[in-house]
């Protein structure tokens, strides 16, 4: 198995917004997305007051970020699940409320780097492309059991493939005689239906096809869709929720949650807000900040992050999910 490499995107700036709110004794902080913990070691080393819980739905990826971290002792605690399961790791914690919650989507590096994963398009591996690998379906059961109107959807909306109709008739053509086992088998068929013009813009022509199974075999929208509002009602005063997306409809989906709970409800007429209405969160980024050309050109993996932060600044006005 080839060893794992991590160089977190926008390393600097995520613990500089995530610092304010971490200032101070007892603070914590939720990694939803861990991975192989760089970000984490970051805030550990530089935020000397706060503490981490780690979570990650993939056990090689919580073993490995445990080791990495073990330095650190009981300011880092790691927890196997799903980051949309937010409230139910904190309740068995004993925590009421956090100072931060920050969430890197996507496939990790580690995840893409290990060939038996499945993820990559660069060489021939099973189709599994589970972040989980003990539970769920894989990517060929996705392409092996999908009718041709449920392939093309996945490829469409996820992948934002443009043949998404043509490859997934292909698809269900092709397995009748073979099921797909491996992903060079894919990749030959995506280069045979996706036309020449095509093929020579937007990079490997399987990027958008293998980042759309890895979303549906993960249910990542849906995930986010509740993990979002979920980390925004776990916040303390002060605390922060810090979002990087790398896909548009996760970038859209953060947005979207976030501008919900920046913006006031009285109407636009009224000369003033009364007081008790005003928002309960603050939008900390001026939209959505990008990397810059020299991160891009070290790490290209940074080129499509979108960055996102909100902060707390009343307390919730009822129970959970009032915020």
């Amino acid at each position: 198995m080839a060893s794992p490499t991590h160089d977190p995107v926008l390393l600097d700036r995520v613990v500089a917004l995530l610092a304010p709110s971490l200032d101070h004794t007892d603070a914590v902080l939720v990694d939803a997305t861990l991975g192989l913990g760089g970000h984490t070691e970051a805030v550990l080393a530089r935020c000397a007051l706060a503490r981490v819980v780690g979570i990650d739905r993939d056990p090689a990826a919580l073993e490995l970020a445990g080791r990495r971290l073990a330095p650190y002792g009981d300011r880092f605690t790691a927890v196997h699940a799903v980051y949309d399961e937010i409230p139910e790791v904190l309740a068995e914690l004993g925590l009421d409320a956090v100072d931060g919650v920050f969430f890197d989507l996507g496939v990790s590096s580690m995840q893409l780097d290990v060939r038996e994963r499945g993820f990559a398009y660069a060489v021939d591996a099973p189709l599994d492309m589970r972040m989980d690998g003990t539970t769920g379906p894989t990517a060929a059961d996705v392409l092996n059991t999908y009718s041709a109107a449920e392939l093309t959807r996945v490829l469409r909306d996820y992948g934002e493939e443009k043949f998404a109709r043509k490859i997934a008739g292909a698809v269900v053509r092709q397995r009748e005689s073979e099921p797909f086992t491996t992903s060079a088998r894919l990749v030959e068929l995506l280069y045979a239906e996706i036309p020449a013009p095509a093929r020579r813009t937007g990079g490997h022509p399987a990027k958008r096809t293998f980042q759309a199974l890895r979303m549906e075999v993960n249910d990542e929208l849906a995930v986010l869709r509740r993990a979002v509002p979920a980390a925004i009602d776990a916040l303390a005063v002060g605390g922060r929720v810090v979002v990087e997306s790398y896909h548009s409809l996760e970038d859209r989906l953060v947005k979207q949650a976030f501008t919900a709970v920046t913006r006031s409800h009285v109407p636009v007429d009224m000369p003033f807000v009364p007081e008790g209405h005003e928002p309960e969160l603050r939008l900390v980024t001026r939209g959505a900040e990008r990397a810059d050309d020299t991160e891009i050109a070290a790490n290209p993996r940074a080129a499509s992050v979108r960055l996102r932060a909100v902060e707390r600044v009343r307390p919730r006005s009822t129970g959970i999910g009032a915020a």
